[in-house]
């Protein structure tokens, strides 16, 4: 039944089998097609009242070009009429009639966007669409090259839209013939070759889209002539200088370049492009300096030249740019002072300077910039103090000054940015205390402070940063103890305090911070034992507690942290034994205890550890034999246990770890047939045995170590010859036999 009422469409669905029409089921429709006229043979009169047919596509098009597929669409008839309609359903056949008397010649719009076609172009016959205003095949999975007969459509089209499909080859020149266009996207396939000059043809375009496809070559002349351009845009592999006739372009609002490969300078004709708003000439080659021309583009919201070659200074004329939104001149090699008419650009929201050789002072006018959100400076010269007008920039949410030679101290004022995320300040020469203040910016998720010359205690107040997830104050000067407040930071993901002063105690408190994957204490005064609450963080990955003055027993609860890859709590005070939970730790690859006080024999549960890269034992008082499966993993590439009070053979695991790089055995009591207990070691560069209990001959296989360059096996009970294939060892530098028992020549 079929009942336009008041003008309203309503719409059956079409199914083209064989060629053959046949008129289905009622649905719901979006896109269209329109005709002026449609015959309906032994239909109500009332059907030549219909003035618009629109046929629209059903949800799985397998086929649209040839139509020996099956393909469904909505058919909707609307009518300027508002009186009702009834039709009974009548024979198939008489439908399927009506529907053939359908004229493909008057169809003016054809819109099958996003309809899950299938298929080529190669079948479809162009030249039977003579009155199209408009094709839109766009989001499809169309494929195959464009057949050159699409110079045969209607001379009338003014949009013509493939893009989103998988179309390849080169884009046919006929396309030129279709001097009436003003819309041509291609965009979203993979077209290659060149853009060839016939696109100058197409004086009536107004928006080109060719971006992200395979095009190579250059931006040709003839593009200058597109005189009505608003919108272009051409992200490819293109190649070759951006042409100055783009100059002739006075309509463009938008012109994408980016993620090519142009070379060269940018034009000064670039700034006779008045109407821009959006300018992105990024991921690119372009070389020389900002053209002073760029001043007059006093229209432009957003300008995007970074990740490019750009030398020279930043001209002043950027303060011209008072429109400006968005500004990125990131990734160049631009050099001088950030100019202070910057200090104009009253709407900017995003301020990308970072990664250039920029020097100089941070101009006090950046406070003027009140609307900004983004401010990276980081990765340049920059020197002097971070200026106190800072404190102006209230809607800052992310602030990068690192990677500079900033001094002077943190200003007071850094606590007015309360809307701030993201602040990194490392890798400068900042002195002072971290101010108070910096408790305000509650909404801070990442502080970087690291790498500086700060001094002063922690304050308490950083436990009021609630969101934090990242806090790093390594390789300062900080003294004083770890504040118990830090225990509120149960966001936190990574903590880095090592490398400064911190004296005093581990407090019980850090074992609320069960979100931490990261916790580096490392290289500090800190003393007392390892609190037990450390079992708490049960998502640890790394635990650096390396370098202090900690005592007392490694805690059983050591064993909880059952996602730790990294654990080095060498150079303590620790005594006593491993702890048996150690065991549980599969997955560590690196396990430093070296120079502690830790005794006793090494736990069975150690061989549950297989994954192990770095294993460090030295300087302890160790007894008792090495573990057996200390390399059944085939990963151990360091090993080092010298200095304790180790017994027994090497372990049959070890003979066989063509993994190692470095082992230090020597100063122990091991034993065993030297010539028995090694291997042939590929990657093996250094190896100390001396002052062990090692007897038997000296393996040839040593000679078959090419990569070894240090081998000292002195002070021990080896006899026999030295095997002349020890020669083969080509890359040795120091053999120390001495203090054995061996005889015979010493191979040339």
């Amino acid at each position: 039944m079929y009942t336009p009422t008041n003008g309203n469409a309503e719409c059956i669905t079409l199914k083209f089998i064989n060629k053959c029409f046949i008129l289905s089921s009622y649905t719901a429709c979006n896109s269209f097609i329109s005709t002026s006229s449609i015959m309906a043979h032994e239909y109500p009169s009332s059907y030549s009242l219909l003035s618009r047919l629109i046929i629209t596509p059903c949800f799985f098009i397998f086929l649209l070009f040839p139509l020996s597929s099956i393909s469904s669409f909505h058919v909707i008839f609307t009518s300027a009429f508002t009186p009702t309609i009834a039709i009974s359903k009548v024979e198939q056949d008489q439908e399927a009639l009506a529907l053939l008397t359908w004229k493909s010649g008057s169809v003016s719009d054809l819109n099958l966007q996003s309809c899950g076609l299938r298929g080529t172009l190669q079948n479809l016959n162009f030249s039977s669409l003579p009155n199209l205003l408009t094709l839109n095949l766009s989001n499809n999975s169309l494929h195959g090259t464009i057949p050159t007969n699409i110079g045969n459509i209607s001379k009338l089209i003014t949009i013509l839209d493939l893009g989103s499909n998988h179309f390849t080859g080169v884009i046919p020149e006929q396309i030129g013939f279709l001097t009436s266009l003003s819309f041509l996207s291609l965009a979203f396939n993979n077209f290659r070759g060149s853009i060839l000059p016939f696109i100058g043809n197409l004086k009536n375009l107004t928006i080109l889209h060719l971006y992200e496809n395979e095009l190579s070559g250059s931006i040709p002349q003839e593009i200058g002539l597109l005189r009505s351009l608003n919108d272009l845009e051409l992200s490819n592999n293109l190649i070759g200088s951006i042409p100055p006739s783009i100059g002739n372009l006075r309509n463009l609002t938008t012109l994408y370049l980016h993620t090519n490969k142009l070379s060269g300078f940018i034009p000064q004709e670039i700034g006779l492009l008045r109407s821009l708003n959006d300018l992105r000439l990024s991921f690119n080659s372009l070389t020389g300096p900002i053209p002073p021309s760029i001043g007059n583009l006093r229209n432009l919201t957003t300008l995007y030249l970074g990740a490019n070659k750009l030398s020279g200074s930043i001209p002043q004329e950027i303060g011209l740019l008072r429109s400006l939104n968005d500004l990125e001149l990131s990734n160049n090699n631009l050099i001088g002072s950030i100019p202070p008419s910057i200090g104009n650009l009253r709407n900017l929201t995003t301020l990308y300077l970072h990664t250039n050789k920029l020097s100089g002072f941070i101009p006090h006018e950046i406070g003027l910039l009140r609307s900004l959100n983004d401010l990276e400076l980081g990765i340049n010269n920059l020197n002097g103090p971070i200026p106190h007008s800072i404190g102006n920039l209230r809607n800052l949410t992310t602030l990068y000054l690192n990677w500079n030679k900033l001094f002077g101290s943190i200003p007071q004022e850094i606590g007015l940015l309360r809307s701030l995320n993201d602040l990194e300040l490392s890798n400068n020469n900042l002195i002072g205390s971290i101010p108070p203040s910096i408790s305000n910016l509650r909404n801070l998720t990442t502080l970087y402070l690291h790498t500086n010359k700060l001094s002063g205690f922690i304050p308490q107040e950083i436990g009021l940063l609630r969101s934090l997830n990242d806090l790093r104050l390594s390789f300062n000067s900080l003294t004083g103890p770890i504040p118990p407040s830090i225990g509120n930071l149960r966001n936190l993901t990574t903590l880095y305090l090592g490398a400064n002063k911190l004296s005093g105690s581990i407090p019980q408190e850090i074992g609320l911070l069960r979100s931490l994957n990261d916790l580096e204490l490392g290289i500090n005064n800190l003393n007392g034992p390892i609190p037990h609450s450390i079992g708490n963080l049960r998502n640890l990955t790394t635990l650096y507690l390396n370098r202090n003055k900690l005592s007392g027993s490694i805690p059983q609860e050591i064993g909880l942290l059952r996602y730790l890859n990294d654990l080095d709590l060498s150079f303590n005070n620790l005594n006593g034994s491993i702890p048996a939970s150690i065991g549980n730790l599969s997955n560590l690859t690196s396990l430093g205890l070296g120079h502690n006080k830790l005794s006793g024999a090494l736990p069975p549960e150690m061989n549950n550890i297989t994954h192990l890269k770095d294993l460090q034992l030295y300087e302890n008082n160790f007894i008792g034999q090495l573990p057996d499966e200390i390399c059944l993993g085939r990963a151990l590439v360091n090993f080092t246990a010298d200095a304790n009070h180790f017994t027994g053979p090497i372990p049959k695991s070890l003979k066989n770890c063509t993994s190692l790089f470095r082992v230090r055995l020597e100063r122990n009591q091991l034993t065993g047939d030297i010539a028995e207990s090694f291997g042939v070691y590929l990657n093996l560069n250094y190896i100390d045995l001396s002052s062990n209990n090692f007897f038997g001959k000296l393996s040839e296989k040593w000679g078959q170590c090419h990569k070894l360059t240090h081998l000292n096996i002195s002070n021990n009970n080896i006899s026999g010859a030295i095997p002349p294939q020890l020669r083969r060892a080509t890359q040795l530098q120091r053999l120390d036999l001495s203090s054995n028992h061996l005889s015979g020549k010493i191979p040339k």
